[in-house]
């Protein structure tokens, strides 16, 4: 008996997916088509370039749903994708364009490519795949597990020396923000990888103990001697940004203190979809790593809280399957997209709030970004193949023994 997939999908994602991405389109416009006009360009561009990336987005969702996930098990194949991340990121710090302070996009005429975007599904793929062969040995050794060499190629043997090296690349783009969200992720990652509890605690204080140190030590040194720094000198702004905003209102502290009066003008019912004053030009990418402080002005913070319900319920939806998962790989794929998701939620409010430096990281679905919805939109397929998978599983279990108990009777 063959179970159909097209019957199991688990719609408790796929249709809060459905509801970000499209109402993502329309902030897009929103936040993007009055600077398109001052500028003389189409209002429409923009959200153009954002709809064409969600079809293929929707298309990559069909497909992936359909396949088999056995091939993401192929060492080869992770080897191979790996191998050509790490050269597309160097090729996008040397060859690639230079925005806001950062390299990190290849243009192919009128596409561009963030490489960087799409090592956060990759790492998620890669660690899964490692610590799901090593089950046996985590239940035995705990965290030591990890750190054990296995019969997989040699280039992954050791884990940790390449997840810094591409965390390092993504960092010397420099894109501290996609840094941090890898850094995060891996920790998710480790996390669930079947080790004890107690070093998540002891990995997270450590994080956040060296993240105070470094913090501490930028104010103690100076915003601008770290500025002198060739490559992290933009990044020094933000973290000057961090310290005191309204210090520098025409400049390091322009887009925070500008954040600020977005969410101020917003209050609780906002001024109304298409309204918001920030967007025309006081606040600088107001479509992308601030789209959420316009979306608060012009929907309110009831509004916003609503919008921000329903992204938490698509990752709660998201970790559960991973909670659920039989299957080791299948489970830390699901947690880690979960995680994922939930980080860069986290960076991305923390740094428009003031709570943690800027770091340039989108909002999930509303920010305009192509990679990064066609990212995100791959992760959801994924999950939605993964949910399928061990649904049907769990029937064909049950009408194996539903069989083998009716041949008992008889």
């Amino acid at each position: 008996m063959k179970i159909d997939k097209r019957h199991l999908l688990n719609y408790s994602i796929l249709i809060p997916y459905l509801i970000l991405s499209i109402l993502g389109l329309i902030v897009v416009y929103s936040t993007s088509s009055a600077t398109l006009v001052q500028v003389g360009a189409n209002s429409l561009r923009s959200v153009l370039n954002q709809g064409i990336f969600w079809v293929i987005s929707l298309l990559a969702i069909a497909l992936i749903y359909k396949i088999k996930l056995d091939f993401l098990k192929d060492n080869r194949l992770i080897v191979i994708v790996i191998f050509v991340e790490i050269l597309l990121l160097i090729l996008s710090r040397f060859l690639g364009a230079r925005i806001n302070g950062a390299h990190g996009w290849l243009r192919f005429g009128p596409i561009s490519l963030q490489p960087a975007e799409y090592l956060k599904i990759i790492l998620i793929w890669f660690l899964a795949q490692r610590f799901s062969h090593q089950q046996d040995e985590i239940a035995m050794y705990d965290y030591q597990a990890l750190t054990r060499n296995q019969l997989i190629p040699r280039a992954l043997n050791d884990w940790r020396i390449l997840v810094v090296v591409l965390i390092g690349i993504v960092a010397a783009l420099p894109d501290l923000g996609n840094a941090t969200i890898l850094l995060l992720t891996t920790l998710i990652m480790v996390t669930v990888s079947g080790i004890v509890y107690r070093w998540f605690s002891t990995l997270l204080g450590i994080l956040v103990t060296l993240s105070t140190a470094v913090l501490a030590g930028i104010w103690l040194i100076g915003v601008e001697k770290v500025a002198q720094v060739p490559v992290f000198g933009y990044v020094a702004k933000r973290f000057s940004a961090f310290f005191n905003p309204f210090k520098d209102l025409s400049g390091a502290g322009h887009q925070l203190a500008n954040s600020y009066y977005a969410m101020s003008n917003g209050g609780w019912f906002g001024l109304g979809l298409g309204n918001s004053i920030e967007k025309r030009g006081y606040l600088p990418e107001a479509q992308t790593d601030f789209v959420f402080s316009i979306v608060i002005e012009e929907f309110g913070f009831i509004g916003a809280s609503l919008i921000l319900a329903l992204l938490f319920f698509l990752i709660l939806r998201i970790i559960l399957v991973g909670i659920r998962a039989k299957d080791p790989f299948n489970s830390m794929m699901a947690l880690g997209v979960g995680g994922m998701l939930l980080t860069q939620t986290f960076v991305n409010i923390g740094g428009i709030s003031g709570l943690i430096p800027s770091t340039g990281v989108t909002f999930p679905f509303l920010s305009q970004g192509g990679n990064s919805l066609l990212v995100l939109s791959v992760a959801i397929a994924f999950v939605l193949n993964i949910d399928a998978n061990e649904k049907r599983e769990s029937l064909y279990r049950e009408i194996e023994e539903t069989n083998h108990g009716l041949r008992i009777i008889r």
